[in-house]
């Protein structure tokens, strides 16, 4: 399967959208400072009158009430607390035409019934076809609408007052908005303790599994609106949550010029990809607000291409989803590793005869 010097190993994986860059030192400061003690004991933090110390300092961070803090299981956890909380047999579900695959899963446990809204691609990126959303909710009415932002696979975000204008419109309905990406290339969380404010029925997931590189930890949360009772009493967690993983959440929310400088490498790389790509007859990059890049790439090389890359070691992700199944999406790695995928594709184009 690989190449004669190639072992796992030495496998690069830009294929799942983790952070290559790895957590921050802090984080591994506090791991390796951790008391083994903390392996036996529950959490005590309900005795300092808080349900958690990552919840409240999350809270403080924020700007809001602790109580409108939810931990999970990462982000993932969330979003299926969410759906299985609200939507149940034949309920409607409104999710993105070109999203992660794991919402339709997550209604389809449920039996919901999933209804499409139109993410459409445009000259050089995908966006939100805001009048096609309200014109199939009002339509609809489901009982829970699912927005990505930034959405997964296409990169795309909805700016700020997009989005109002469309919480102004769904404002009676539970509406989830999955920020797993926010963070990559967009430091303001001023809106959010605003939304929630503003929208009661609104339920914010973000997670540590990106932007901070803790996806083994598997650590998410929820910002949510004053209406989201049941949900509180759905997701709570009686002995607590896990204690090593909230403090190294901790270390990385303390490391905030580390991440920056991880960022600003990201987005040099995601600038470079696009360019280059779009240099390429054949090819065509589109925008990203994440950290990945979908890339258009001529049908006829798929599967060539394929092999060829992961005979060298290096996995991205080729995609096979209805209207998508000519595209890779590419996760933003370390300078490096991004350099030597287009030296690799490059070379197989030219040993193709197509550059």
């Amino acid at each position: 399967m690989f190449g004669e010097n190639m072992n796992k190993n030495n496998i690069v994986y830009l294929d799942r959208n983790e952070n290559q860059y790895g957590p921050s030192p802090a984080c591994l400061k506090e791991l390796l400072t951790t008391d083994i003690k903390e392996l036996g004991d529950y959490s005590r933090d309900f005795m300092m009158g808080f349900k958690s110390r990552l919840s409240e300092r999350l809270a403080t961070e924020y700007g809001v009430n602790e109580k409108n803090v939810i931990l999970g299981y990462g982000g993932e956890d969330l979003l299926k607390q969410a759906v299985h909380c609200y939507v149940h047999k034949k309920d409607k579900i409104m999710i993105p035409s070109y999203s992660w695959w794991y919402y339709k899963k997550i209604a389809d446990e449920v039996e919901g019934i999933k209804v499409e809204y139109p993410i459409v691609e445009g000259k050089d990126t995908f966006y939100y076809d805001i009048d096609g959303i309200i014109k199939i909710y009002q339509k609809h009415k489901p009982k829970l609408v699912l927005i990505s932002s930034p959405n997964n696979p296409t990169g795309n975000r909805l700016e700020h007052d997009r989005l109002r204008q469309v919480l102004e419109i769904l404002k009676e309905t539970v509406v989830v908005l999955d920020e797993a990406y926010s963070l990559f290339f967009d430091g303001d969380n001023s809106y959010l303790k605003e939304l929630i404010a503003e929208y009661p029925n609104l339920l914010i997931i973000r997670t540590f599994s990106k932007y901070h590189a803790l996806a083994g930890l598997r650590i998410g949360f929820a910002l949510i609106g004053e209406n989201h009772v049941r949900f509180s009493l759905f997701s709570s967690r009686y002995l607590g949550f896990n204690c090593i993983s909230e403090r190294l959440a901790i270390a990385a929310l303390d490391s905030k010029e580390y991440y920056s400088e991880v960022s600003k490498k990201m987005a040099s790389d995601l600038d470079m990809y696009f360019h280059e790509f779009n240099n390429i007859p054949g090819f065509k990059a589109f925008r990203s607000y994440a950290n990945f890049i979908l890339v258009q790439i001529p049908v006829k090389i798929k599967d060539k291409l394929q092999k060829y890359l992961t005979e060298r070691g290096m996995i991205v992700k080729f995609m096979s989803e209805e209207g998508l199944n000519n595209h890779i999406r590419i996760t933003i790695g370390r300078q490096e590793q991004n350099q030597m995928l287009m030296d690799l594709i490059k070379s197989f184009l030219m040993a193709n005869n197509l550059l």
